[in-house]
């Protein structure tokens, strides 16, 4: 590549973050960070890296979607036979990382990931569009195929076996949540003095902290 990467580079100017406004409890300052994206970046803004760690001990990340935000935790659908259902299953430690530029803020979180009641994953299923729903039971998510062709004609046949028919939820698809024992919020400052503001899950309260950033 030619292009000087180096110069690339922009100074944060949008906001502060102190600890009066985060508050003791992470979780409402979440939710009022992510209802300010979703009304400052259209595009996305429940997108979020997912990171696992497979059995050879090598990390694996990809971009999921936010679904659902509770008292219990974050939550995901996908399919259970993925190569990160396959890594939850070996080791459900994880993280999600959300980043919205417009806002010049992150937030990380860790915790323990487990599956969502099948009541839950049949609910969210139900209300995907129809070609979703399709989708979800052509592919067999994160296995070797030979072409394109092959996952259209996969697509076409589930299309036609469930012509005129309400499409149901596969068994080897579903929720997964995140039970968070860590969430660090960052928001960007000028000549790179961010602001880290740490919450980390102690006796079932949560302490915070700050970072250097």
């Amino acid at each position: 590549m030619n292009r000087d990467l180096q110069s690339i580079r922009r100074d944060y100017q949008f906001d502060d973050l102190l600890e009066e406004h985060a508050g003791s409890d992470p979780l409402p300052l979440f939710d009022n960070w992510l209802e300010k994206a979703i009304e400052s970046c259209p595009d996305d803004p429940t997108a979020m890296i997912l990171s696992t760690v497979g059995s050879d001990g090598w990390p694996h990340s990809r971009v999921v979607l936010l679904k659902q935000r509770n008292d219990a935790g974050f939550s995901f659908f996908t399919n259970y036979d993925s190569e990160k259902g396959q890594q939850l299953a070996q080791n459900n430690k994880a993280s999600m990382t959300f980043f919205w530029p417009a806002l010049s803020r992150q937030v990380r979180i860790e915790g323990t990931i487990e599956k969502v009641s099948r009541g839950v994953s049949e609910a969210y299923f139900a209300t995907r569009p129809r070609g979703s729903q399709l989708a979800a039971r052509t592919s067999k998510q994160s296995a070797v195929i030979a072409s394109r062709d092959e996952l259209q004609q996969a697509f076409q046949k589930e299309e036609q076996a469930f012509d005129n028919q309400e499409v149901p939820c596969p068994s080897n698809w579903g929720g997964y949540i995140l039970k968070p024992r860590f969430i660090e919020f960052w928001q960007g400052r000028p000549s790179r003095l961010h602001d880290r503001i740490c919450f980390t899950q102690e006796n079932n309260s949560w302490v915070r902290s700050r970072k250097a950033p």
